[in-house]
């Protein structure tokens, strides 16, 4: 119970230092996004001082109202959930946007993450534990898919199973005219055969960097004197490396897995730029090319919450696994 407490004291004061520096970030970027919306609405008609007044005080920007007072404000708007209006998908709010996108993320990028690290923790134990096999041969071509930039992977199976070989869609979630959204059959199976393509550019990009880490450590690993005397004890080598090698050479992945896991929320950007996905990563650029400060504040404020929250969890996972850590922390 004392090293839960002090992970939470830690994480706690962790959040509160990112929150904080969330709030100050867009107060002291260039550009203003009442700004923004209001040269869009200036297309429509003249704009009055009253109408400007009337969006500052709906974005939370209000000049006259005192910094200390906008920051009280910011936490007490964030407990109650309400993270302004956003000024691209204007009138909807933060929430709705935030709402409406990040099941898609997770549903790809969360998905393919689990994927690509169970797969490269496998492939890597296997390898680590025959060395010189088939399976360690593959290290090189994993490794060499993890090196090729991300957007141009994309777009070669873009070319080849989208365009050349119309297999897989080429953009888009799911199919926006024969199909209604909702808990059914045609909806999940229209994205499954949407996300397909992405999820596998995602797993074929990351999976070598797990698989090469897990070997590594199971090599490091199987030199170790207590997996000697497993062996001395006439343990069977399918023990040996389930109970004794792999389980603590996976220990540093665990940690890299809980990142990656906190970053899934952020999506990814290029992933979702490449195939036109609707999800957060999506919308964060698209709230960077519009300057829409109060979009950009609430998805960072989440993905802040998402890569703690994860961490978290992992923390109290790992030391579960080995109570040493427990002693440490």
């Amino acid at each position: 119970m004392k090293y839960v407490l002090r992970k939470l004291g830690f994480y706690a004061i962790a959040l509160w230092a990112a929150l904080t520096l969330n709030f100050f970030l867009p107060r002291i970027m260039p550009g203003n996004p009442v700004d923004q919306l209001i040269s869009k609405l200036a297309q429509k008609g003249q704009v009055t001082p009253a109408t400007r007044h009337a969006i500052e005080l709906m974005l939370g920007s209000d000049s006259s109202v005192p910094l200390w007072r906008q920051y009280l404000n910011y936490f007490g708007n964030i407990f109650r959930g309400d993270l302004g209006v956003s000024v691209t998908y204007f009138p909807n709010s933060v929430t709705s946007v935030i709402g409406s996108t990040l099941p898609w993320t997770v549903g790809l990028v969360g998905i393919s993450t689990i994927l690509a690290f169970i797969l490269g923790t496998l492939l890597g134990t296997l390898a680590g534990w025959k060395r010189g096999s088939w399976i360690d041969n593959l290290i090189p071509v994993t490794t060499l898919l993890q090196s090729i930039p991300y957007f141009w992977l994309a777009l070669i199976l873009l070319y080849f199973f989208g365009l050349k070989n119309p297999i897989f869609p080429l953009f888009g979630g799911y199919d926006v005219w024969s199909v209604t959204p909702g808990w059914n059959w045609a909806f999940i199976g229209s994205v499954v055969k949407y996300g397909t393509l992405p999820a596998i550019t995602i797993v074929l990009s990351s999976v070598g960097g797990w698989m090469l880490g897990m070997r590594n450590m199971m090599v490091a690993t199987l030199s170790e004197d207590y997996i000697l005397t497993a062996e001395a004890k006439g343990l069977s080598r399918g023990r040996i490396m389930t109970s004794y090698a792999a389980r603590n050479a996976i220990l540093p992945s665990i940690s890299g897995f809980a990142i990656s896991l906190g970053f899934v929320v952020a999506g990814s950007i290029v992933a979702e730029s490449v195939f036109s996905y609707p999800g957060i990563g999506f919308a964060l650029l698209t709230a960077v090319q519009n300057n829409d400060y109060a979009l950009m504040q609430g998805i960072f404020m989440i993905i802040t919450v998402s890569v703690l929250g994860a961490n978290l969890f992992m923390d109290l996972i790992y030391g579960f696994i080995d109570p040493r850590t427990r002693a440490q922390g």
